[in-house]
C-alpha cells in the first residue's frame, strides 16, 4: 500500500510546467503559462493531456519536452489542441516536441475535429539540428493534408520566429496578441547585419504590423483572455469538418422587417456610409465576427448567422477608398470565399463597388492577378450564394462580386442600384468625347447626355428586365429576402468535372 502511495506521489511529481522562476518570469511578461491558457480555451475538467511524459533526445530533458497536447471541448463539441509552454526550454521544437504535435494533429484529422495551435517558442532547438527542421516540416505537411478538411487555428501568444512562422499562415485563422506576441522570418538583429535596418521585435513581427499591414493576422486582440474568449466564439460558428454543416442555433425570428436599412444607406453614389451597420441589420441579434478588421478595410469579411444558420459575409466598404476592390482587399476577400466554400457556409455579398483601384502601384503589384483570385474563389464556390446590390456595380467589379454571370444563386437588388461599365459621367465622357469637344455649350450637352444615359442604361431595373437580377426589393426586407433565399437554396448541390486540382492564380 506505501509502494503505491509513492509511486503515486511520484507520478504527481512528474507532472511538471517548468522551474518557479520561469513561470514568474512569463507571468512578469504579461503571459499564462501553457496550462493557464488551455484552462481559458477549454471547457471546464475537459482536457485530456496526450504524452505527459515525453522527453527530448537521451531522455534528459524535462516532462513534456516544451509542448502540452491532447484534446478537450468547446461548448460540449471536440477539439484538439496544442499549447507550447515558454517555461521549459523556451517552448523550443525538437523532435519529441514535434512528435507530440505530430501525433494531435493526427488524430484532429483521423476524428474529424479542429485543431487549435497555441504558439510561444523561441524556435527551432539548435542542438537537436536538423531533426528540429524535419519536424516543422512534418508539422506544414500534416498542415496542408487537413487544410478544407477540419478547421485550423493558430494562436500567437508570443515569439514565433523563423521557419515556425508558416505554420499560422497555413492555418485558416491567425490570432495574435498586442505587446507578446512577434511573429517573423529573421529577427532583429538578422535584419540590421544584412541590411544595416534598425528594428524592433514589434515593429518588425509584432501584432498590430501583421493585423493591418502584412494581412497574416486574422484578429488582433489587447489581452489573452478576450483573444482565447473569440476563439471560442470562431469554433461556435465553424463546422468540425467538411462533411458537416455549421451548428445552427435556434432563432425566434419577428417578420424580419429592418426599417432602418433605409435610411442608412444614402441615395447619392459617391456619399459614405459604414457597411458594418448593414451587416448588423442583417444578421442575428446584430452580432457578427469581422475577421481582418485592421487589413484592406475597404472590403469587409465576417461571419454571423441569419435565421440561426451560419453565413459568411462579404461586402464592400464604402468608408474607405469609396469601397474600391484592390490587391490586398482582393486577396482578403478570396481566401475568406474559398473558406466558406471549403466548410458549407453560405455566402452573402453586399455589393456598392465603384470598380478596381486605378494606378501604376496597383498594375505593377499584381491588381490583375490578385483580382482574379477572387473571381476564382467565386466562381469555384458551389455553396448557396446570395447577392445583394446596394448601390453602385460598375466594371469588372461587378463581375467579381459575385454577379449572375459568375454562378450566384439568387441576385437582389435595391432600388438605388447603379449597375454599369462606369459611372455616368465617366461613360459620356468616352462615348462622346468629340460631341463635347465640338459643343458650344459643352457643359450644358455633358448634362443632357448623362441625364440620358442614366435613364436608358442606368436605371435600377434595367439588370432585372434581363434577368441579371432576380428581383429589386424594398431595402427593409434584405433580411426577410436573404432569409427565404437560403432557405431555397439549403438543399443546393453542384456537380465538377474530376480532375486532380484548379490552378488557382496564386
Amino acid at each position: 500500500m506505501r509502494a503505491l502511495r509513492e509511486r503515486r506521489d511520484e507520478l504527481r511529481s512528474r507532472i511538471t510546467v517548468g522551474n518557479e522562476d520561469a513561470v514568474a518570469r512569463q507571468h512578469r511578461l504579461g503571459k499564462r503559462t501553457a496550462r493557464e491558457r488551455l484552462e481559458l480555451l477549454l471547457d471546464e475538467g475537459s482536457f485530456v493531456e496526450l504524452d505527459a511524459f515525453r522527453r527530448g533526445a537521451g531522455g534528459t530533458g524535462v516532462h513534456t519536452d516544451g509542448v502540452v497536447a491532447g484534446s478537450g471541448t468547446v461548448d460540449g463539441r471536440r477539439v484538439f489542441v496544442y499549447a507550447q509552454d515558454f517555461t521549459i526550454s523556451g517552448g523550443s521544437l525538437g523532435a519529441a516536441h514535434a512528435a507530440k504535435i505530430h501525433k494531435v494533429m493526427d488524430l484532429a484529422l483521423a476524428n474529424g475535429a479542429p485543431i487549435v495551435a497555441l504558439n510561444d517558442s523561441g524556435g527551432a532547438r539548435i542542438q537537436e539540428g536538423v531533426m528540429a527542421l524535419d519536424g516543422y516540416g512534418g508539422i506544414f505537411r500534416r498542415q496542408v493534408e487537413a487544410s478544407g478538411i477540419i478547421p485550423q487555428i493558430s494562436v500567437v501568444l508570443g515569439p514565433c520566429a523563423g521557419g515556425a512562422a508558416y505554420s499560422p499562415a497555413l492555418a485558416d485563422f491567425t490570432f495574435m496578441v498586442r505587446d507578446t506576441a512577434q511573429m517573423y522570418l529573421t529577427g532583429p538583429d538578422v535584419v540590421a547585419a544584412v541590411s544595416g535596418e534598425r528594428v524592433t521585435h514589434a515593429e518588425l513581427g509584432g501584432a498590430d504590423v501583421h493585423g493591418s499591414r502584412s494581412g497574416v493576422a486574422s484578429f488582433v486582440h489587447d489581452d489573452e483572455e478576450s483573444c482565447l474568449e473569440d476563439v471560442r466564439y470562431l469554433l461556435s460558428l465553424l463546422p468540425s469538418n467538411n462533411l458537416e454543416p455549421p451548428p445552427a442555433v435556434e432563432f425566434d425570428e419577428d417578420d424580419g422587417a429592418r426599417p432602418g436599412l433605409a435610411d442608412l444607406v444614402p441615395v447619392e453614389p459617391n456619399q459614405p456610409y459604414d457597411m458594418r451597420a448593414v451587416v448588423a441589420e442583417v444578421v442575428d441579434d446584430g452580432e457578427f465576427l469581422e475577421v481582418h478588421e485592421g487589413w484592406a478595410g475597404n472590403v469587409l469579411c465576417a461571419l454571423g448567422r441569419i435565421g440561426g444558420e451560419v453565413v459568411g459575409l462579404v461586402g464592400n466598404q464604402p468608408l474607405v477608398l469609396a469601397g474600391v476592390l484592390d490587391t490586398a482587399a482582393s486577396q482578403k476577400a478570396a481566401r475568406f470565399v474559398r473558406f466558406c466554400d471549403a466548410f458549407n457556409i453560405p455566402l452573402v455579398t453586399l455589393v456598392d463597388v465603384p470598380g478596381f483601384l486605378p494606378g501604376t502601384e496597383q498594375e505593377y503589384g499584381g491588381a490583375i492577378r490578385h483580382g482574379a483570385k477572387l473571381l476564382y474563389a467565386y466562381c469555384e464556390a458551389s455553396v448557396p450564394r446570395v447577392q445583394v446590390i446596394l448601390r453602385k456595380a460598375y466594371g469588372g467589379a461587378y463581375i467579381v462580386m459575385d454577379s449572375r454571370s459568375i454562378g450566384c444563386d439568387l441576385s437582389l437588388a435595391w432600388p438605388t442600384n447603379e449597375i454599369a461599365v462606369m459611372g455616368a459621367e465617366a461613360a459620356v465622357n468616352v462615348v462622346h468625347r468629340k460631341e463635347l469637344a465640338a459643343a458650344a455649350d459643352p457643359t450644358e450637352l455633358r448634362g443632357a447626355l448623362i441625364s440620358r444615359y442614366t435613364a436608358e442604361l442606368m436605371h435600377p431595373y434595367y439588370a432585372a428586365e434581363r434577368g441579371l437580377v432576380d428581383d429589386v426589393i424594398d431595402p427593409a426586407q434584405t433580411r426577410t429576402a436573404i432569409m427565404r433565399g437560403l432557405a431555397m437554396l439549403r438543399d443546393k448541390r453542384r456537380r465538377t468535372p474530376p480532375r486532380k486540382h484548379g490552378n488557382v492564380p496564386l
